[in-house]
């Protein structure tokens, strides 16, 4: 599987004003990466996503998954936002059974894959728990089971944790560390926090403003089976500087360009 954008660009319109949040954007990602998209606000990330998602259509070029064009959301494309948006009406194993229903996979299947999703998820404790009955780091856990039991090829994260206190969101970084580690699914995040992005991602794309595009394509040449403990290593840091110096910069650019400096 290999998802390609390849001069990618979107135009918004409102009243009359046409703004053009991307432009140019030429990515490749391959079975099985991490990729993880930062930049300053609106430099366009979950445009991006969105677009990746089949949610819009680009204004030009095009996203393709395995060669095909993406004309709408589907299946083989499995998206996390911040909120979760669980059915709450609908136990854990329900909400992470919904999918499954939609595919019309058998009672037997879905039985097996919602057992594997849960424990993998660490929920199997609160399988039959309500959304409301759960903490918020649970139901991004539900959320992220429900994404992955259609076990589609790219896993799309639209700031997942960003709602999350520092202690549930590095239990949550970890937990998606390791279920990447156990499905090898393709995985693209949106995040605005570079030590999450640092951490998580085997690459990481640095996204400009006016209008959104790739400033840079950074390798993260970092353990793969890394915990918490290497955000304290000098290799971790100085990769979470140079990332960071490579937004702020991207951001003072911006700034410029609204105040009309050259």
């Amino acid at each position: 599987m290999t998802l390609r954008l390849r001069g990618v660009a979107k135009d918004y319109t409102v009243r009359d004003k046409t703004t053009r949040a991307l432009d140019g954007v030429d990515l490749d990602i391959a079975r099985g990466d991490f990729v993880c998209v930062v930049g300053a606000s609106g430099s366009g990330k979950s445009t991006l996503l969105s677009l990746v998602a089949g949610l819009l259509l680009p204004t030009e070029g095009e996203v393709l998954l395995d060669g095909a064009p993406v004309s709408g959301p589907g299946p083989d494309r499995g998206l996390v936002f911040q909120a979760g948006a669980l059915f709450p009406w609908r136990t854990v194993e329900r909400n992470v059974a919904f999918g499954l229903e939609l595919l019309g996979l058998g009672a037997a299947e879905r039985a097996a894959r919602v057992e594997w999703y849960l424990k993998e998820t660490g929920l199997a404790d609160v399988r039959h728990s309500l959304p409301r009955q759960l903490s918020g780091g649970q139901r991004q856990r539900v959320a992220i089971a429900r994404a992955l039991a259609g076990e589609p090829a790219v896993l799309l994260l639209d700031e997942p944790f960003g709602a999350l206190d520092v202690q549930t969101k590095e239990d949550m970084q970890v937990l998606i560390r390791q279920i990447w580690a156990d499905t090898g699914t393709t995985v693209l995040m949106v995040t605005h926090d570079v030590e999450e992005a640092v951490f998580l991602g085997a690459r990481v794309v640095v996204l400009a403003s006016d209008p959104g595009r790739i400033a840079a394509d950074v390798d993260v040449a970092l353990p793969p089976g890394r915990g918490l403990p290497v955000k304290r290593e000098p290799e971790f840091l100085a990769l979470r500087a140079r990332i960071e110096d490579l937004v702020r910069e991207q951001h003072r650019g911006h700034l410029d360009r609204l105040a009309g400096v050259e």
